[in-house]
């Protein structure tokens, strides 16, 4: 990282693979030893994916063990407000955002007023008031934007595609009209569409923290980091293996998807089936 000379290098990292195996607190210090700028922790494990609430006590941690470069703290920050929160209780030295800006494009500027030079770190700020009409709006200027970017309308409209998800997350739009907008064509076709809704209505839905408009936000499962062994990860079988193998077997595709912790029901049901490959196996 050092030769890197004049170019910044940050390394952004999870806490671990899942609660077992926790490795951030010596992955920070050897980022700082080799030269990182700046470290930043997502504070959720692999295994955990995006599932319940960040760890922001192992933000604070890292903060204390890593001492002579920014420490940034990343992960449920879906407003201005979480971000001063998460500056206060874990004295980290900024935030990275994820998740928490698609679409809400306004959050950069919510986090600017709060950490600006003329507010001072931490300041009082006052959240935008997202109605679905300023909601639309900010989708309308951000399909515009694209299509001057790619100097294409039909290419910018189809790009624009993507996020009519992530805005209208949280709020009273129909299926069909979700359904339109995801297969727009035109800013005109785009204008006749959002002129269906109803432009006072509020967000619905709100994180489990309180924060409101938090597109991303879900409670999900834990996973199993499949194959992974903490002896070496070198060793680990790909996620695909099963699905090859159910290929040249002919078991369907639902059978090929199972953890491959399931392996051994897996084997079983071929067995059943008297797959030549096993049974010679097993001979």
């Amino acid at each position: 990282m050092k030769a890197a000379e004049d170019v910044p290098l940050t390394v952004k990292m999870r806490k671990g693979i899942d609660p077992e195996h926790l490795t951030f607190l010596e992955a920070g210090r050897a980022a700082e030893d080799a030269g990182a700028a700046a470290v930043a922790l997502h504070a959720r494990t692999a295994s955990e994916f995006y599932s319940g609430h960040a760890d922001w006590n192992a933000i604070g941690e890292l903060k204390q063990a890593v001492t002579s470069i920014p420490v940034l703290g990343n992960g449920d920050i879906w407003s201005a407000a979480d971000a001063v929160r998460m500056m206060a209780e874990t004295d980290c030295d900024g935030v990275v955002v994820g998740r928490g800006c698609l679409g809400r494009p306004w959050l950069f500027g919510e986090l600017a007023s709060a950490f600006g030079p003329s507010t001072g770190s931490g300041a009082a700020t006052v959240a935008v008031d997202a109605t679905l009409g300023f909601v639309a709006q900010a989708l309308r200027r951000h399909a515009e934007l694209l299509v001057e970017f790619f100097e294409d309308e039909d290419r910018g409209c189809r790009d624009i595609r993507k996020h009519v998800a992530w805005y209208f997350k949280g709020y009273p739009v129909g299926g069909d009209i979700r359904t339109r907008l995801a297969t727009v064509s035109s800013l005109a076709e785009m204008d006749e569409l959002l002129a269906l809704l109803d432009h006072d209505a509020p967000i619905l839905v709100l994180t489990p923290k309180g924060s409101a408009a938090a597109p991303g936000a879900r409670s999900g499962r834990l996973f199993r980091i499949a194959g992974w062994s903490p002896a070496s990860w070198r060793h680990r079988r790909p996620r695909c293996s099963a699905a090859r193998r159910s290929r040249t077997m002919g078991i369907g595709r639902f059978d090929s998807c199972r953890s491959l912790r399931n392996r051994g029901d897996h084997d079983r049901r071929i067995r059943r089936r008297g797959h030549p490959a096993l049974l010679r196996r097993d001979a």
